[in-house]
């Protein structure tokens, strides 16, 4: 069966579950659920925090999720263990079960259960019997096109249904291939097979959902990956029409619980490295850079190799890479300059600390270097010592147990789906440059607004348009720290916002003498009389020290002129991530309108536009067409 394998052993299960029941805490919840679980513990877990947790305990860091899951056959045996991968992620889910094989009529009829319910987002799981039900082995070519034709518009049909009606996320996962084959082989030659059409159907899937804005759970490459055994058992499906067995119940529960974290800007951001027999085999303050187990010649040295090709890829689409290593910085920079066999190059890693320090410690280091939460941190390290201390000492570091040998290296990050990602942007693929540039404008020390002065910076800005909005949403869900009022926005939205006349919906995009930044930057006001109230500004951290929110808030001001807006009022509320904000307001010359205070939950303040003056001093301002 699929295992949770990424996840450390639990240890004494009872004990812990029982102490739990007896002391409920979230916190005690959430530690327990980022354990290996097998069904049986997780649907034991999803009960004690219903017995505990009758509804959402207040104080959560993040909003519930509503999610209705629907299905054409059995899915009640699935939802225990996507509460408890919504847990993991430390996610408070309220779930919707819809009638058996009723979807239908919950998403078109507005008297439902479901449209009470109003979901945030929705799962759709159809089984292969039931999409398939409209093919015959004995069609031809034209007629089994046609069928499948028939299958794809009624999916259409009822997404749109869905997003119209209830303005909600969709999700459905690809279809399981359990029919069996006809032909073996040959079963492509079968236009109207159902084995031969869940390949057809699945292939379509993505470029179907791409259409219509669904996101696709890619089912079928977890099939290929563990077997279809280990996810489908006949004997549950003509006893219960349980599709998905339930043993692989906790591995589709985090499959969905990615998504929905992914949504919500929860993927990490960051891969931290150790070196020794991490990245290479062998140590090499002891045996030289020379010595050491990597590249062509044997089969460990290959896999390791393999692994940093893994990281170097990910850094290429988007996930910023750093170095913590116990061991003298020469040495381990000695490496990266002369072994001939380094995939990872040092250009590739944008905090690099290597010492005799604490690792925990260092991570927190990175942290602060990169602008990121340690919730953002992925650390690998083939050190069991070291992965429990970190887990121990920061558990909003996501520590993934390696296996023993570095083959399974790669294989085992992306199997845990920290990086998960619903779209990948062009600022994405460009973020390990453009950290690269941060760390090099920080490096100025005191020659920092000369340096800065030299970039050729320039904002540009302008309204919402269709292309920017995959950036946008991703932007606002996922930005934390440079952010006013950690608002965040669904992609209906952020499509109605094109269209809204009292909006003024503006996105900026930095670009300097280094690089183009893309979409760094989000300012959205909504009309109030003659007032134009910010209810969104936030930036990327990727940008932070370089002038830009000075710049914002003098295209800010220009575009408010000719909305038509007599003033600026900003909306501060304070989150356990946004503090370095809280000043910004007064340092960009507004005026407090109260209530004020470190303990006020929304901070208001004002500024007149007929009195603003330009703050930008190094920063070119142009409205983008």
């Amino acid at each position: 069966m699929p295992d949770l394998d990424w996840l450390p052993d639990p240890g004494p299960w009872a004990e812990r579950l029982a102490g739990l029941r007896d002391a409920p805490s979230w916190g005690g919840f959430v530690a327990l659920a980022n354990t290996r679980l097998n069904a049986v513990r997780t649907n034991a877990l999803a009960r004690a925090l219903d017995a505990a947790f009758p509804e959402a305990p207040p104080g959560l860091a993040r909003p519930p999720v509503r999610l209705a899951v629907l299905g054409s056959s059995t899915v009640s045996h699935l939802l225990p263990a996507i509460r408890v991968a919504g847990l993991r992620r430390g996610l408070w889910l309220d779930l919707y079960e819809g009638p058996y094989g009723g979807y239908r009529q919950d998403i078109l009829d507005p008297a439902s259960g479901l449209h009470a319910f109003a979901p945030d987002d929705i799962l759709l799981i159809f089984d292969a019997a039931h999409a398939t039900a409209g093919f015959d082995v004995a069609q031809d070519a034209d007629q089994a096109r046609r069928t499948e034709g028939a299958v794809r518009d009624d999916w259409r049909r009822l997404w749109r249904a869905a997003r119209t009606q209830l303005g909600c996320g969709l999700i459905q996962p690809t279809l399981l291939p359990t029919p069996v084959p006809l032909a073996g082989s040959g079963e492509h030659r079968l236009p109207g097979s159902r084995a031969a059409a869940v390949a057809r159907l699945n292939a379509a899937l993505p470029g179907l959902a791409a259409e219509e804005g669904i996101d696709v759970l890619a089912l079928d490459a977890a099939v290929q990956r563990h077997g279809l055994s280990a996810w489908h058992d006949s004997v549950w499906w003509w006893r219960a029409k349980q599709e998905i067995a339930p043993a692989a119940a906790p591995y589709f529960g985090d499959l969905v619980a990615r998504m929905l974290g992914a949504r919500r800007g929860l993927s990490r951001k960051a891969l931290v490295l150790d070196l020794d027999n991490t990245l290479w085999g062998g140590v090499v303050g002891d045996d030289g850079p020379a010595a050491l187990v990597l590249g062509p010649g044997s089969a460990e040295g290959e896999a390791f190799a393999a692994f940093q090709a893994y990281a170097r890829d990910l850094s290429r689409r988007g996930i910023v890479l750093a170095v913590v290593s116990k061991n003298d910085e020469a040495n381990a920079l000695e490496a990266f300059e002369r072994h001939p066999e380094m995939v990872l190059k040092r250009g590739d890693i944008a905090a690099f600390l290597a010492n005799w320090d604490d690792k925990a410690e260092n991570l927190r280091r990175v942290a602060a270097q990169l602008n990121l939460g340690l919730d953002a941190l992925v650390f690998a390290d083939d050190n069991p010592f070291e992965r429990d201390r970190v887990r121990s000492a920061l558990p909003e570091v996501a520590v993934p147990e390696l296996p023993p040998d570095p083959s399974g290296y790669a294989d085992r990050i992306a199997r845990a789906g920290y990086f998960e990602a619903l779209s990948v942007t062009a600022e994405d693929r460009a973020r390990g440059r453009h950290y690269a540039a941060r760390q090099e404008v920080e490096a100025q020390g005191d020659d920092l607004p000369a340096y800065l002065a030299g970039l050729d910076m320039r904002l540009l800005w302008r309204r919402f348009t269709a292309p920017d909005l995959p950036r946008i949403v991703q932007l606002v869900n996922k930005t934390n720290q440079f952010n006013l009022t950690t608002r965040r926005i669904t992609d209906a939205e952020a499509q109605a916002l094109l269209t809204d006349s009292d909006a003024l919906a503006l996105r900026f995009r930095l670009t300097d003498r280094l690089a183009d930044n893309g979409i760094v930057g989000i300012i959205i006001g909504r009309r109030s009389g003659a007032d134009l109230v910010l209810d969104t500004w936030l930036m990327s951290c990727r940008v932070i020290g370089r002038g830009a929110e000075a710049a914002m808030r003098d295209a800010v001001v220009a575009a408010a002129r000719d909305f038509g807006a007599a003033r600026l009022v900003g909306v501060y509320r304070p989150s356990p991530k946004n503090g370095m904000v809280r000043d910004l307001y007064p340092r960009l010359g507004f005026s407090s309108l109260g209530p004020d205070g470190a303990e006020a939950e929304e901070r208001r303040f004002v500024l007149r536009l007929d009195e603003a003056e330009p703050q930008a001093a190094s920063i070119r301002i142009e409205a983008e067409e």
